[in-house]
């Protein structure tokens, strides 16, 4: 993929760049690594007032890079107006609580005594140079959730964006040099994945995080594990969102199409695949059908679409091969399955949903990564669990229910990072974000993440003389 800014809405190429060469790159991993040197002993109190002034920057920046990451990859421009606002809010969660998050931990004391020291305490240290391998669709706020907690916590990084988003990444540098962060501290690499593998076996680079594919993340955790070096990796999701008879449908419908398709679609964490119980699948099939088919599907700049393009041509051939293989092998489209009639330019497609999913067909296995919904029907509760463990993923869920019982059940056997009830999954900085199984391990945000990319350092002392 060449590096470059391709309008999803019109399929017009905006702007091209060149690829950094091995000298440029040389270059940015050596800065990186002299910062490190400088940067890793600053008081915490100064790394937090360079991130709350990126923060401040970033806020007074917002229309004009939202309006960036729309023309990148297609966003409604509301929807980027609020991960700009988002990556703020993280960034100040950050700078308020590192210090806490990364305080050293002193042992009971009696365990320092049978160890026979004097004393001895757990600190967090930085690692060193982290390379952050980041996706599209969220472009902002994927790199900001690694590099507030990485930089508060004394890393430097090294950022390969996606090909299609090289002006956010650009930005992204350049917000960060603005707030007064050393040279060096957090830098973009114009770069193809081809580049990745060098670039992790430097011996400067201490670690690595990628958001993305499944592929992507082999790839990375082989190289990675071939030079003895931390991951994280969060590699997708087909989540789902259980229906059981006691919910409430109207909220629970209305909720499913915003989980379905925010993002237009394109995201790890959006609700993919419906399990409804039988005894309310025909009113809430009903409801969110009619919720799906009601979205605003248009120009991602104006205020009042629902749904943008895909960010991709290849990204919506994908889903449209899946739409089709779901068709021809007996599923019924509620609604959609098409690109939308009169738009010709840019990569649209119809906000669908597809019942009577088997497990033969590939959706039923696969991450549907644009506004397609699959729907199931469940007999029980042991159904639409099995239902729902049935996947390579388990990044997050959904269940819907008032009954206490089956809160415990879905809490205790649900195969995911997250389970949230009674609402739509969201990320948060004070809470822990990653998956089990195929959508990868390590996690991001919260105090797991900000620890996830440090030399955890047993300090261990006997008095002198003893």
């Amino acid at each position: 993929m060449p590096i470059a800014t391709v309008n999803p809405a019109t399929g017009e190429t905006l702007k091209t760049f060149r690829e950094h060469g091995p000298e440029e790159i040389e270059s940015r991993v050596a800065a990186a690594a002299a910062a490190f040197e400088g940067y890793r002993a600053t008081p915490m109190e100064q790394r937090a007032r360079l991130l709350t002034q990126a923060a401040g920057l970033l806020d007074a920046d917002r229309e004009g890079v939202a309006r960036l990451m729309t023309a990148e990859m297609g966003k409604p421009v509301t929807a980027a107006r609020a991960e700009a606002a988002k990556c703020a809010k993280a960034m100040r969660w950050y700078a308020g609580r590192a210090a806490d998050l990364l305080a050293d931990e002193h042992p009971h004391e009696s365990d320092v005594k049978d160890s026979g020291a004097s004393g001895a305490v757990v600190r967090y240290r930085p690692l060193g140079v982290i390379l952050a391998v980041m996706p599209w669709n969220f472009p902002l706020w994927q790199v900001v959730r690694f590099a507030a907690p990485a930089l508060m916590a004394g890393n430097t990084g090294l950022l390969k964006h996606a090909s299609n988003v090289p002006q956010t990444a650009l930005y992204l540098e350049e917000l960060f040099r603005r707030a007064g962060f050393p040279e060096g501290c957090f830098q973009t690499l114009l770069v193809g994945s081809g580049a990745v593998e060098g670039v992790l076996r430097d011996d400067r680079v201490a670690a690595a995080t990628l958001t993305g594919s499944e592929p992507a993340g082999r790839s990375v955790a082989a190289i990675a594990g071939d030079e003895v070096k931390k991951t994280v990796l969060e590699l997708g999701g087909s989540d789902p969102f259980v229906v059981l008879p006691s919910a409430d449908l109207d909220k629970a419908a209305s909720t499913a199409v915003t989980a379905r398709v925010q993002n237009n679609g394109q995201s790890c964490i959006a609700a993919k695949r419906f399990i409804v119980h039988t005894d309310v699948y025909d009113a809430f099939a009903e409801r969110f059908t009619a919720g799906m088919r009601a979205l605003e599907v248009g120009d991602p700049l104006d205020d009042a679409t629902d749904v943008g393009p895909l960010a991709t041509e290849k990204g919506r051939a994908d889903l449209e091969e899946l739409v089709d293989d779901a068709l021809r092998g007996g599923a019924a489209a509620l609604c959609g399955a098409s690109r939308p009639a009169g738009r010709d330019a840019g990569w649209y497609y119809e906000p669908t949903v597809l019942s009577g999913i088997t497990p033969e067909m590939r959706i039923h296995r696969e991450e549907a990564f644009g506004p397609v919904a699959a729907l199931y029907r469940a007999a029980d509760l042991d159904e639409a669990l099995a239902v729902a463990n049935d996947s390579p993923f388990g990044l997050s869920s959904n269940v819907w229910t008032r009954d206490e019982d089956e809160i415990r059940r879905c809490a205790r056997d649900l195969e995911a990072g997250g389970v949230f009830f009674n609402g739509m999954t969201a990320s948060h900085p004070a809470f822990p974000f990653g998956g089990v199984k195929r959508s990868g391990y390590g996690r991001e945000l919260s105090g797991h993440g900000i620890r996830e990319f440090c030399n955890i350092t047993t300090v261990w002392y006997a008095a002198a003389g003893d």
